[in-house]
């Protein structure tokens, strides 16, 4: 059996791992890989509104983290695409919970939050 980790621990490395996964970028990056290895361009576009620096800083984190790997082709002009590693497709089955639970209750967070403007 494994080492027991508590997120709720101040010193348990898991918060590191729940930071990473809780980032603002890295639900739109690691969804944004679902389908297959993107270069950084299709990336950006594909991401609406995320910046090439902090494209650049999240794909690094993510490959730094094993969740991304980075592979540069041999070829003129250079190219290299991002794809999702093993640990990183495994991501997927919490993201896209949390993804359609976002999706689905969209009305329910902007009624609270009009009843809450309505009431100050």
């Amino acid at each position: 059996m494994g080492k027991a980790y508590n997120v709720m621990a101040a010193t348990c490395p898991s918060r590191t791992v729940l930071h990473r996964i809780g980032a603002r970028w890295t639900v739109f990056v690691v969804n944004a890989l679902d389908d297959g290895p993107r270069r950084f361009t299709e990336l950006k576009a594909h991401i609406q509104g995320i910046t090439p620096k902090v494209l650049t800083e999240t794909l690094r984190s993510l490959e730094a983290d094993g969740l991304i790997s980075r592979h540069e082709y041999d070829e003129n002009p250079p190219r290299v695409e991002y794809a999702l590693t093993p640990l990183g497709r495994s991501l997927l089955i919490p993201l896209r919970a949390v993804r359609l639970w976002a999706e689905q209750h969209v009305p329910d967070i902007e009624a609270a939050r009009a009843r809450l403007q309505g009431d100050s």
